[in-house]
């Protein structure tokens, strides 16, 4: 399978990009690099995968619809696993136009092309690492269509 990860970059999405590629699976990634988290800090986390012919990384904005429509165009993605987003509450007061903007108009960018190109998304919430689960659902490619 082929996985596009938006925000892989960052310290939960490289984690996932390493376990993914330790699978066999092919990894493409798509981050801004923007200065909210230190663009070093991210390049370290993905040094290891750059090294793997199953991993792709694309710099770039999931607010440029062009680019979305070649990378969905251009790569035959299965399951988008959807993890960028600009972080950090004080950050959103200061400039709540900026959060809308990535947040909720850069989602509905990668919905409509999971739309278009009828592709399996994964929305993944921070929240989540830190909740005991109450019921688990089997993750089988069934759930996905």
């Amino acid at each position: 399978m082929r996985f596009l990860i938006t925000g892989g970059a960052g310290f939960i999405g490289s984690h996932l990009v390493d376990e993914l590629l330790s699978s066999g699976e092919n990894v493409v990634v798509i981050d801004n690099f923007n200065l909210y988290y230190d663009p070093e800090i991210k390049w370290k986390n993905i040094s290891n995968a750059q090294e793997n012919p199953n991993f792709k990384l694309l710099e770039g904005d999931i607010l440029d619809k062009d680019l979305l429509n070649e990378i969905f165009s251009s790569f035959d993605i299965d399951i988008l696993v959807h993890m960028a987003a600009q972080a950090g509450v004080r950050g959103s007061i200061k400039n709540p136009e900026l959060y809308t903007k990535v947040n909720v108009l850069g989602t509905l960018n990668l919905l409509e092309m999971c739309k278009k190109y009828k592709i399996c998304l994964l929305k993944v919430s921070r929240k989540i690492f830190f909740i005991k689960p109450t019921q688990f659902i089997p993750e089988t490619s069934s759930n996905c269509h």
